[in-house]
């Protein structure tokens, strides 16, 4: 009963990142400004966290990992000026998916049938959502901006497979990413900041990233490859659930349609690959 708990608020932290982001930026921050502020806001709090345990902060790794967030959170950021938060949460979570699984093809691992036909309908289900037409308020330009973010959590996500110690490379790859947000403030100094905005940025950073990525790595450890697999399909469903009820973002037919094939073909995959044992253990989802 204590794992399924913590799960799920773990989840609930993860599907947040997307509610306070969209609220946020609509309530007129900066997108740029309001990922800068996330960030270090995570790295603040993954510090207090590694407290007695250290911070990694060495290694060609962590400014590769880094960079990778970096690429994610203005990615993310940005996306959400038009994108409605689940609508959003679906297309980063299936571009996860489908990174990690084209860079395990890419390192040479096999995947049988099955995988395959789930990570085809999956996508199948994503180019339906994106296409245009229905009631699906996307501007492409944010919608691939999305997929641009999950590229780099996969790669942040791939990364974090080789981390010894999850929490201390966490935290160093946060402080990390706050050093390059300071570098890039010619782009985004002086923009926009709303009292509200600021307020949402500092509960994505300290609350939804930090506290709900260390409790995320505590718990997957713990649960079963396909359990971790298919809780992780939550993310999604409780950020549109979520944007309904709380910021009035109603999902018309075909983005639900289009979702459970992506919900589906991704659980297809999960339930039916036990080699990912290890990548479950090590992935966060955003």
């Amino acid at each position: 009963m204590r794992l399924a708990l913590l799960t799920a608020l773990a989840l609930c932290f993860l599907a947040a990142n997307s509610l306070l982001t969209r609220a946020g930026v609509v309530d007129g921050t900066d997108p740029m400004a309001f990922a800068a502020i996330r960030v270090a806001a995570g790295a603040a709090v993954l510090a207090l966290l590694s407290t007695g345990r250290g911070v990694t902060l060495a290694g060609a790794r962590r400014w590769g990992a880094a960079v990778a967030l970096v690429v994610y959170l203005l990615g993310f950021s940005l996306a959400y000026r038009t994108l409605d938060a689940g609508f959003g949460a679906l297309i980063l979570f299936a571009t996860v998916q489908m990174g990690l699984f084209a860079l395990s093809l890419l390192r040479g691992e096999r995947s049988g049938p099955v995988r395959i036909a789930g990570m085809a309908l999956s996508l199948g289900g994503l180019v339906w959502l994106l296409l245009p037409g229905g009631g699906v308020r996307a501007d492409p330009l944010d919608a691939a901006l999305m997929i641009v973010a999950g590229l780099g959590w996969a790669a942040y996500s791939f990364a974090g497979k080789f981390e010894p110690r999850p929490l201390a490379g966490s935290a160093g790859n946060f402080l990390v990413a706050t050093v390059l947000f300071v570098l890039l403030a010619p782009l985004w100094w002086g923009v926009p900041v709303t009292l509200f905005g600021a307020g949402m940025a500092v509960l994505s950073g300290a609350i939804a990233s930090g506290i709900g990525y260390a409790l995320l790595f505590r718990v997957l450890p713990r649960m079963g490859v396909a359990t971790a697999g298919v809780a992780q399909l939550a993310v999604p469903v409780i950020a549109t659930v979520a944007g309904a009820l709380l910021l009035s973002e109603i999902p018309d037919t075909r983005a639900l349609a289009a979702g459970a094939l992506v919900l589906a073909g991704i659980a297809l995959a999960t339930l039916r690959l036990p080699s990912r044992s290890r990548d479950g253990a090590r992935r966060a989802a955003p």
